[in-house]
């Protein structure tokens, strides 16, 4: 029996003083996080921002065993914040939509989560109205039964059997009420108790899951009252997706007692915080070198060299190429970088000669000119 099948659905239980102790460090490290990310300038921020989603929509897919192309799905989500990156014109209809999607559910988690705002959320996943092969049915709540199954044609075992199709229209008003109603429910449990009971519902033909985490990433997002995203929950479930699968498949086997899957969710949240400053090293990095040559009166040429080099500039840097790049002439560019070498924010690489080239040093020491 699973525990759509049970009297009490979806009336669920969990040992609350314990959850309360475990989510107390979790909120801690969630407002380190941001209080360190709100410290930095407002690109820094965008620049972060854009590097979480990229991730979130790209390991969110891969669960499902689905790969984007990071570039694309980059350059998409860029475009859409209106940051300014070196662009890439292609597009792929399957990269839009479930960029669209995730947007929509970070950027305007202020708006309630309707029947229709799924129904398209659902349509922007599956643009063509196939899921591979299969035609599916799309923006709709799906007709037929679901079943979670592995294995091989003729040895498949079934992990779950969702609520029949009949019933799907009604558990879904129930869970959208629920959802979008006022509560008391800390909105990080709400999350993850969110996630647990639309995908035992499993209301659609496919992505399910997808649609799911994005769900998770609304009530992040609403936790936070902010659509800056400066950790990814969809990387950290894809690094864990056994324990993730293997967990749920126990808690939709048993009967509304859901402890182990909040206190389950809570730490991987946990370690999805965690692990953002590694994910965000680069970002913190160029603001610790900005801060540390704040005084220093730069030109915005000079500045672009800076950032250039921050950014991981491929190759080597030398007074001719960066006269190309910025747009002035060879002994402009080497005056801009003579300056930056006499404040010691460059140093000259080994060798010499015509094919001189520079570098940020490593960890610059706070300076003044």
């Amino acid at each position: 029996m699973y525990i759509h099948e049970l009297k009490d659905w979806p009336i669920f239980r969990w040992n609350k003083e314990f959850i309360l102790e475990r989510l107390i460090p979790i909120r801690h490290q969630q407002g380190v996080l941001i209080g360190k990310m709100e410290s930095l300038g407002f690109n820094l921020r965008k620049e972060a921002t854009l590097q979480t989603l990229t991730q979130d929509v790209i390991k969110s897919s891969e669960i499902e065993g689905e790969i984007l192309d990071r570039s694309l799905v980059r350059s998409s989500i860029a475009r859409r914040l209106g940051i300014d990156i070196a662009g890439i014109d292609k597009v792929d209809r399957n990269v839009e939509g479930v960029v669209e999607m995730m947007l929509d559910a970070t950027q305007n988690y202020h708006e309630p989560l309707s029947k229709d705002r799924l129904f398209a959320w659902h349509a922007s996943l599956f643009p063509t109205g196939h899921s591979g092969l299969s035609k599916i049915t799309v923006g709709q709540w799906r007709k037929g039964p679901m079943q979670v199954v592995s294995g091989y044609i003729g040895q498949e075992k079934v992990h779950f059997e969702a609520p029949s199709a009949e019933r799907v229209d009604q558990e879904m008003a129930v869970f959208l009420d629920w959802f979008n109603g006022t509560s008391t429910i800390d909105p990080i449990i709400k999350a993850g108790i969110s996630h647990l009971w639309f995908v035992t519902i499993h209301p659609f033909d496919d992505g399910n899951g997808r649609i799911g985490r994005a769900i998770i990433d609304y009530m992040l997002a609403r936790s936070e009252n902010s659509p800056q995203r400066f950790y990814s929950l969809s990387s950290q479930i894809q690094q864990e997706r056994k324990s993730y699968y293997r967990i749920l498949e126990q808690i939709q086997k048993g009967d509304l007692e859901i402890t182990i899957w909040i206190e389950w969710f809570i730490d991987c949240l946990g370690r999805a915080i965690q692990g953002a400053s590694h994910s965000l090293s680069t970002i913190l990095y160029k603001a610790e070198f900005w801060q540390a040559i704040n005084t220093v009166q730069l030109n915005e040429r000079q500045k672009k060299i800076i950032n250039l080099l921050l950014d991981g500039f491929k190759g080597k840097l030398t007074s001719s190429k960066l006269a190309k790049i910025v747009r002035c002439s060879q002994d402009t560019a080497y005056r801009d970088i003579l300056e930056l070498l006499n404040s010691g924010i460059l140093i000259k690489n080994p060798g010499g000669g015509r094919n001189t080239s520079y570098s940020l040093i490593e960890h610059p020491r706070p300076l003044n000119k």
